[in-house]
């Protein structure tokens, strides 16, 4: 990577946070800290949330943008910025180039959110659409910034973007001083070596773990190699922390201070997500429900008082939609089934009458006549049916097949 600065790799210390917390007084929010009563009871001790979901445009990457824009020298902002991003880094630069008045252009794959990119417009940038996945992206915005002296703002890998994120750290132990644990999800690094660095400078004794989605996980690797390696092909609903290789600057400060990283599934992600906006009423992308996946998985593991890191709510409503059914279907509380039955007059009522009364609520119904695959007197149905958990599941299975049902996997 290329950077505007010679001190790209610069460590990164207790003082940069403090003057970056300086710097970001009244433009960035100091979010919100809620206790969940509902995670307290499943860890055993205080949980408590630290909302960057509230932040404003929806996640802590303002903190690191502003601080990096802000660093820039005359010259520097007179070319302008330019990034690449799927949604929070693209709308963390966008505000905060307009609020230092400075040109940004934004490089979006073309499959982004539509939500995201009006977003990113609205804040003041220019946006280009370009490949369709983040790495044609990022190679498009670098080619910008190579033909017109653009500077080139990295989502993670660069000190100033690191003593940015590093504010969420402060305000934690500001707002909850008793918190023996820090959980916070990882994508590039970022975010995690920000905190680690202001909170292991003033409270070395807490423990900081790390999240990310086993099918993007590239730190656990790269950790054991002890340097940055790359996954082929990160695959994840949690696209906020989708990278397929660490940062060069935060590697070494999570490698030194976090003190252990943890792989979430996609079902836990999904309940976690679930969990959030049905308990405690707040919307959280999949990225930022790592940290409560991680305490859903292993209760057990998390010294309290623990404070989850929730670092964004910028969630796509087609995704979250799909991502709260599969959350559902994971707590058994979704149910998608096929069955046969006789193809004749009142038979799908009388089907409808067995979900009744093992109390099932259907929400879909799909009804097939005419297949190669079913017989001249058969039909087959499909029901997408709301259920109470997974002894519900179990209870409605049986009366199905009490019922004279074949019900197909």
């Amino acid at each position: 990577m290329s950077y505007s600065t010679a001190d790209s790799f610069r460590p990164v210390t207790l003082d940069d946070v403090r003057g970056a917390q300086k710097m970001l007084s009244g433009v960035a929010r100091v979010t919100a800290m809620e206790t969940s009563r509902h995670l307290s009871r499943t860890v055993g001790s205080p949980v408590h949330l630290k909302c960057e979901n509230l932040q404003r445009t929806g996640s802590f990457k303002l903190r690191g943008a502003y601080v990096r824009i802000a660093g820039l020298l005359p010259e520097e902002r007179a070319a302008g910025v330019v990034a690449a991003s799927a949604g929070n880094h693209a709308q963390g630069v966008a505000l905060a180039s307009s609020l230092l008045g400075v040109r940004s252009t934004v490089f979006m794959p073309k499959g982004a959110p539509l939500p995201k990119v009006s977003a990113t417009r609205e804040y003041g940038a220019e946006v280009r659409l370009h490949g369709q996945v983040v790495d044609e992206t990022l190679a498009a915005a670098q080619e910008y910034a190579a033909e017109t002296g653009a500077v080139f703002i990295h989502p993670f890998d660069h000190p100033d973007i690191i003593a940015g994120q590093g504010t969420v750290g402060l305000e934690i132990l500001e707002q909850c001083p008793e918190a023996r644990t820090i959980v916070v999800g990882i994508g590039g690094g970022g975010l995690a070596a920000g905190i680690a660095v202001a909170v292991k400078a003033l409270r070395p004794d807490v423990r900081i773990v790390g999240v990310q989605a086993a099918g993007a996980a590239a730190y656990p690797p790269s950790l054991a190699a002890g340097r940055p390696v790359t996954v082929d092909n990160p695959a994840t609903m949690a696209d906020g922390i989708k990278v397929g290789r660490p940062g060069d600057v935060p590697f070494d400060i999570i490698g030194e201070l976090v003190d252990e990283v943890r792989t979430v599934s996609e079902d836990e992600l999904s309940a976690a997500l679930l969990l959030c906006l049905e308990r405690a009423k707040l919307v959280v992308e999949p990225a930022g429900a790592s940290p409560v996946a991680a305490l859903l998985s292993e209760p057990g593991a998390f010294e309290g008082p623990v404070v989850a890191v929730l670092s964004g709510g910028n969630v796509d409503p087609v995704l979250m939609e799909r991502v709260l059914r599969h959350g559902m279907a994971a707590q058994g509380r979704y149910l998608a089934v096929r069955l046969r039955l006789t193809d004749r007059p009142g038979a799908l009522a009388t089907l409808l009458g067995v979900l009744s009364v093992v109390d099932a609520n259907v929400l879909d119904v799909s009804h097939v006549r005419t297949d190669p695959r079913l017989g001249l007197t058969e039909a087959e149905v499909e029901l997408h049916l709301e259920t109470k958990g997974p002894a519900h599941c179990a209870e409605l299975g049986q009366a199905l097949r009490e019922a004279g049902y074949t019900v197909i996997d």
